[in-house]
């Protein structure tokens, strides 16, 4: 069976990690990576630290990482230090791109237009955000000002957007489009959910693990909750791959092996749903 792109993600501000601003990010782009047939291997927070960006990044790109995402760091202010850290995670040096300059002044005019600024055009601040590294490509931000940006290094992609969600869902949603078509062509993930009669995971343990080791395409997951809140577990299982009839056909198996396992423990249970 065929896997999809490897994937790490970098959520990139300080105010994520003094708890300021929830983290939402990574939530969404695991989901949106994982129902494409990709797997995200690894998210890592990081302060607005140039140097440490510039090492984690460095690090990914040595462990082989296909594509690299960060999130956050690429507005007007002193702080936002994203691209400048991923250039030189690469060795590259930055420069003034002339379209994505282009993009900003055209977003920022727009904006003045509909009163939300008070002014369009370009300033010192607004310049910075067109210094990319240099071979780097910008991404059209439809609702805001800050260009995502695509990076191609090596063997591996590097995608920067914004840390507004808003922002970054629309990037993806858009201008990201093509390369993500292209990168995760024909990927994709099924996914089935059985809700077990029983609110005590200890009690399934004997039958979850075997059924894990049987299957080890298929990620077997009991979503536990507060005790005594439920007499019911959910149980899912998921794959994600390029082929579907083969996806389908393990899962199913996987499904099974649980359910016959399921009742010889005398667990009564239901099917929830199924996903593809």
């Amino acid at each position: 069976m065929q896997t999809s792109a490897s994937v790490e993600l970098f959520i990139i501000g300080n105010e994520i990690l003094i708890g300021d601003i929830p983290d939402t990010n990574t939530n969404w782009l695991c989901a949106q990576i994982y129902q494409l047939g990709g797997t995200v291997n690894r998210a890592t927070m990081l302060r607005d630290i140039d140097e440490v960006i510039a090492s984690e990044i460095r690090a990914a790109l040595s462990r082989g990482v296909e594509v690299i995402i960060t999130s956050g760091g690429l507005g007007p202010t002193l702080d936002d230090l994203t691209l400048q850290a991923v250039a030189r995670a690469a060795g590259a040096a930055t420069s003034l791109h002339k379209e994505a300059l282009q993009m900003i002044k055209k977003q920022y005019d727009a904006m003045a237009e509909k009163g939300i600024f008070a002014q369009g055009g370009l300033n010192p601040a607004r310049e910075k955000m067109a210094w990319l590294p240099e071979g780097a490509s910008p991404l059209s931000n439809p609702v805001g000002t800050a260009p995502g940006v695509l990076f191609h290094v090596g063997k591996a992609t590097i995608i920067c957007l914004p840390g507004v969600p808003s922002e970054l869902k629309s990037i993806f949603s858009t201008s990201l489009q093509p390369f993500i078509q292209e990168t995760f062509r024909g990927g994709f993930s099924v996914s089935h959910t059985i809700s077990a009669l029983c609110n005590d995971e200890s009690v399934m343990e004997p039958i979850l693990s075997p059924v894990s080791v049987k299957h080890p395409k298929i990620y077997i997951k009991s979503l536990a909750t507060t005790i005594g809140e439920s007499p019911e577990i959910d149980i899912t299982l998921t794959a994600a791959g390029n082929e579907k009839e083969t996806l389908s056909a393990l899962l199913s198996a996987a499904v099974q092996d649980l359910q016959n396992g399921l009742d010889s423990l005398g667990i009564s249970y239901k099917k929830k749903w199924l996903t593809t």
